[in-house]
């Protein structure tokens, strides 16, 4: 496939650049230079025609419009004037009386020898040979006309050539633009067919782009098959255990056994939510779920019931705030998972003594405080920002709430801590 391509394809694309411009640049020099040429040659027609046509008007006599004058008075009565002012040696042109004169100094060795004390003329007669002003104008506009028409001409060559020489790399961004990248399919890499570009750079770049969307879309499809297989072979036996322990529930069991229970209860609900969490994290898509509308103090009042059996033995009050009653939107179970996350941590790195701890719901943001000194009157946000030493539950809580557009930080100080979810 690789020898059907063209000559320009097969040089790399600096080279193609580089030639494209230098054709431009000689088609339009040769192009300028028979306009030059021509209008050369027009006006050397044009200047004999007038002349001939002028010797033919007089027939049979013929013009004297090329004369010599050897003394100022043989001049033409307009240009006597002129003359006694003694004109340097060279050519002038008097537009009002159609004449040119060439001035020979008095010096000049072309002038016979009696004639060295004074200079002389030529005269040449311009009338009926020049063209009119009226026609100056209309020659001028003719050649702009033609020098636009050139140069529009030559834009329209420049463009033509330089698409050409271009015209791989805009294929390949045209082949990119048509991947969906959010959306990425197994077959998707093949759009790109990187052997259609030769071995420039062109082609390096459609390689490459090429294996890197082929190990992407590998990863893609491994990743939802894992997500796929991993969800049921991990749930299946968190939910043999519930069920287990919904049976033993039911039996006679003693102060001990029932102990037992529950931290086998809590660890199981942990090793749930926690296989929930990274699956969520996982997913590259999860069925438009990212735009489901839902209410936060459900899940606020839930993330708080599971982690409260936390705060066993510590006298520290939960305390809600509730100023708003927001909805918002994204993925419910994501929303769910940062929230308990938010919820452990306070209930965790709270001492007996310590507290309140705080969860106020503004109708833009979740606040969930953990008060260290009772020294403060109201719980405003401290400005420092310290979230290291609270748990790697927060780092996911970051990517969770970047997936889902929300933003998550964490402020600190000697009297309290705050965790701020908001969307």
């Amino acid at each position: 496939m690789k020898d059907k391509q063209p000559l320009m394809y097969r040089r790399s694309l600096r080279s193609r650049v580089a030639l494209a411009f230098a054709l431009c640049v000689a088609v339009l020099s040769v192009v300028w230079g028979f306009a030059f040429v021509a209008a050369v040659r027009l006006s050397e027609d044009r200047v004999l025609s007038q002349q001939l046509q002028l010797a033919a008007n007089s027939y049979p006599t013929m013009p004297a419009n090329l004369r010599g004058y050897d003394d100022i008075a043989s001049l033409p009565q307009s240009l006597r004037a002129w003359a006694e002012t003694n004109p340097a040696e060279g050519l002038y042109e008097f537009e009002a009386d159609e004449l040119h004169v060439a001035v020979l100094s008095a010096d000049n060795e072309k002038l016979p020898a009696g004639n060295a004390q004074r200079p002389a003329f030529v005269v040449f007669d311009v009338a009926g040979i020049e063209a009119a002003s009226s026609e100056d104008w209309w020659l001028l506009l003719v050649i702009s006309g033609v020098v636009g028409t050139l140069g529009v001409l030559g834009f329209g060559l420049g463009v033509i050539v330089m698409r050409r020489a271009v015209a791989p790399v805009a294929q390949l961004a045209r082949a990119v633009a048509d991947i969906d990248l959010e959306h990425l399919s197994a077959e998707d890499y093949k759009r790109i067919d990187s052997s259609r570009f030769g071995d420039d750079e062109v082609g390096v770049l459609a390689a490459a782009i090429e294996k890197t969307l082929e190990r992407i879309s590998a990863f893609v499809e491994r990743e939802r098959y894992f997500t796929g297989s991993a969800s049921h072979e991990l749930r299946t036996p968190i939910t043999v255990i519930t069920g287990a322990l919904e049976l033993l529930e039911q039996s006679d069991l003693s102060a001990t056994d029932v102990k037992a229970l529950d931290r086998v209860r809590r660890a199981t609900l942990d090793m749930k939510t926690t296989i929930e969490m990274f699956l969520c994290l996982a997913r590259e898509t999860d069925d438009g779920l990212y735009d489901e509308q839902f209410s936060v103090l459900p899940l606020v009042n839930k993330a708080i019931d599971q982690q409260r059996y936390l705060l066993n033995g510590k006298c520290i009050d939960v305390n809600i705030d509730q100023l708003a009653n927001p909805s918002i939107s994204g993925h419910p179970q994501a929303f769910a998972i940062a929230v308990n996350n938010l919820v452990r941590n306070a209930f965790e790195h709270t001492l007996d003594g310590q507290g309140p701890i705080t969860i106020r719901i503004n109708a833009h943001e979740l606040l969930v405080t953990n008060q260290l000194s009772h020294d403060t009157d109201e719980l405003h946000p401290p400005t420092g920002a310290s979230p290291h030493g609270y748990g790697l539950g927060l780092a996911i809580v970051q990517r969770l709430c970047e997936r889902n557009g929300w933003s998550f930080s964490m402020l600190a100080d000697e009297k309290r801590v705050v965790a701020r979810l908001s969307w």
